[in-house]
């Protein structure tokens, strides 16, 4: 955890969160170095933050998290994600929501070109007809929208 907040006030709240490492003191260049710095391996570097000072940091992390409610324009502007409520316990379901709705994309795409790819064989031999390939690509959109509905249920 990185805080521009007194180093005593940083411990005493990680420690609260579980947090291992904790720094205070730090200027938006510190902040900014360090996610440089965890941004050169393999691993995603996500930024939380609330003000103008954590912009930088906010751009150059993989994903920013701004504290919306609290934040400044800046910062909600920069980062990737604004968490209204200013729930940091929010960020896990948004992570695992970002990866259903991905997966779901992906399915989408691939069962809409599927079906357009089918149907253009199917013409290119001769058997397939204009009004076929209507209602074939009129429930492709309703397959693609049904299944998008699914995140809804999560």
């Amino acid at each position: 955890m990185l805080t521009g907040d007194n180093p005593h006030t940083a411990q005493a709240i990680a420690q609260q969160v579980g947090i291992d490492e904790a720094e205070g003191n730090q200027l938006p260049e510190d902040k900014l170095r360090a996610v440089e710095r965890l941004s050169g391996g393999s691993a995603m570097v996500g930024m939380v933050g609330d003000g103008i000072n954590d912009a930088p940091a906010l751009a150059r992390a993989d994903i920013g998290f701004a504290m919306g409610a609290m934040g400044t324009d800046t910062a909600i502007e920069t980062a990737d994600v604004a968490l209204m409520d200013d729930d940091l316990r929010k960020i896990p379901a948004f992570i695992r929501l970002s990866k259903a709705t991905h997966s779901i994309l992906v399915q989408n795409i691939t069962l809409a070109l599927g079906i357009k790819a089918v149907f253009l064989a199917l013409t290119l031999a001769g058997y397939g007809t204009m009004w076929m390939a209507v209602f074939a690509d009129v429930g492709a959109s309703l397959l693609v929208v049904g299944n998008g509905l699914r995140l809804l249920r999560k």
